[in-house]
């Protein structure tokens, strides 16, 4: 999928975080690694799952699931 197509469609979605973005130089120290270090596990999960269905829901629009095929056998 081209940039602008996926542009179009994060147009259209609803931010769950806020955008959020700062100028700063190269050669600033980082702080986000810090403090994401500083996070509990568990806080770091939820926003890793969180990206991860954000990215999900903009290339194939909907939440992702699992493809189930049953097949039903008689034994003898």
């Amino acid at each position: 999928m081209a940039i602008d197509g996926i542009l179009k469609i994060m147009e259209n979605q609803q931010r769950s975080v806020q955008k959020v973005v700062r100028i700063r130089s190269l050669y600033a120290p980082k702080e986000d690694a810090d403090w994401w270090r500083s996070q509990p596990y568990t806080a770091r999960l939820a926003a890793l799952e969180e990206i991860r269905q954000e990215v999900h829901r903009w290339k194939y629009g909907t939440q992702p699931r699992f493809q189930r095929v049953y097949r039903i056998v008689k034994l003898k």
